[in-house]
Parts: C-alpha cells; sequence; structure tokens
C-alpha cells in the first residue's frame, strides 16, 4: 500500500549508516539514499533472490530541467474515494489539487492526491501523492506508472510548488508481487516523455 511507499520514503531521507563505510552508488544524494535503502534487507522491498545480485537502481541521466514549479490549483472538500490498486486491497484517496505546469515547451496537468490513512496519520499528514504515467511507460520506465512525493508545507504562499522528476520513484510492486500499489488514474498520463527519474527494474 502507498503507506508502505511513505515509511519508505521516511527512511530514505534519514541519515546513512555512518558504520557502513563502503561507498554509495548513484550520481546524486536522492539516488545513494535510494540504493542504500534498496541494499538493506530489512528495509528493501526486493526479493531475497534479487536482493543477493542488486548493484544498484537504474536511472534516466540528472536533468535539471525537469525541476520545474507547477501551479496549484486546490480542489477543498473533495470526496475520497477508492483507488483502484494491483490488488483487491483497496486504497482511499482524494483530489487535492490540479498541478499545471510547462515542460519541455508544453503545458502539462496533473491531480495531485490525498491519502486518507495518511491524512489521518499525524507523522504522514504532510505528504500529498503524485502518481503519473508517461510515453516511457511500459518501456524504459515502469508500465504502472511512477510516483513522486510532494508536500503540503512545500506549497508557496502564490499556490506554487517544485516537482522534481529526477527524485521520482517506483511502487513497491515494480519490484515484488506482493505488495499492493495504487495504480496511476488515466487523466495522469503525461503525452510525452519524461527521461528522468528512476527506470523499470531489471533483474540482474
Amino acid at each position: 500500500m502507498k503507506y508502505l511507499f511513505i515509511l519508505f520514503f521516511s527512511l530514505l531521507f534519514l541519515s546513512c549508516n555512518s558504520k557502513d563505510k563502503r561507498p554509495l552508488i548513484g550520481k546524486s544524494l536522492y539516488q545513494q539514499k535510494l540504493n542504500s535503502v534498496f541494499k538493506d534487507a530489512s528495509k528493501s522491498p526486493l526479493k531475497s533472490k534479487d536482493l543477493k545480485t542488486f548493484k544498484g537502481l537504474d536511472f534516466y541521466p540528472i536533468d535539471s530541467s525537469y525541476i520545474i514549479t507547477a501551479s496549484i490549483e486546490k480542489t477543498p472538500d473533495s470526496p475520497f474515494l477508492a483507488m483502484p490498486t494491483n490488488t483487491d486491497e483497496k486504497s482511499y484517496y482524494r483530489k487535492f489539487g490540479m498541478l499545471t505546469f510547462t515542460l519541455k515547451g508544453k503545458e502539462m496537468q496533473l491531480t495531485l492526491y490525498e491519502s486518507l490513512e495518511e491524512s489521518e496519520n499525524p507523522i504522514f499528514e504532510d505528504y500529498l501523492f503524485l502518481p503519473f504515467t508517461d510515453e516511457t511507460s511500459g518501456g524504459d520506465s515502469y508500465g504502472g506508472g511512477r510516483y513522486m512525493d510532494v508536500f503540503k508545507s512545500s506549497i508557496n504562499t502564490n499556490s506554487t510548488v517544485e516537482l522534481n522528476f529526477n527524485n521520482t520513484y517506483n511502487p513497491y510492486c515494480a519490484y515484488n508481487v506482493d505488495y499492493s500499489c495504487p495504480l496511476t488514474p488515466r487523466n495522469n498520463h503525461l503525452n510525452m516523455e519524461i527521461l528522468a527519474g528512476v527506470k523499470d527494474f531489471k533483474k540482474q
């Protein structure tokens, strides 16, 4: 469920274990910490057989042009509705707002969501959920789409927020079918290739 992904990313942005003297794999701090979590058997979503051969996730090259500012039009009082998952488990989300931005010269829109489960938990109530698919989905990137975390506290007073597609991640079910994860709504498809962030997982 998405709650597990949030817990995962809370662990991700904690300080790295100072006892681990091995160099971390990745071109940015985000990538290094993501790989460090995946290498840790106590936190990794990888199956044990995949963990044994894991050397690092595959990422697109870091590209600052995929760090953009979006305007947000909030949708207050939207109801929480069931969002389909890859299993029979139900996840409930509401539309938090509509994001509008320009990327590579094209105007785009994505719906930003809030989880019912997280909104009721003081630890995670700041988190918002941005799933999307693009023209790489099912090719270089995971077919079910990728996720980006956005925070309520990061929304500026002028109703804008920064989106960094370099820091997108795959749902846990991309690595292990035993996990349940929300499916990206069709309205959150971008009609272009997003050549940033994590790629699909290829078993090594």
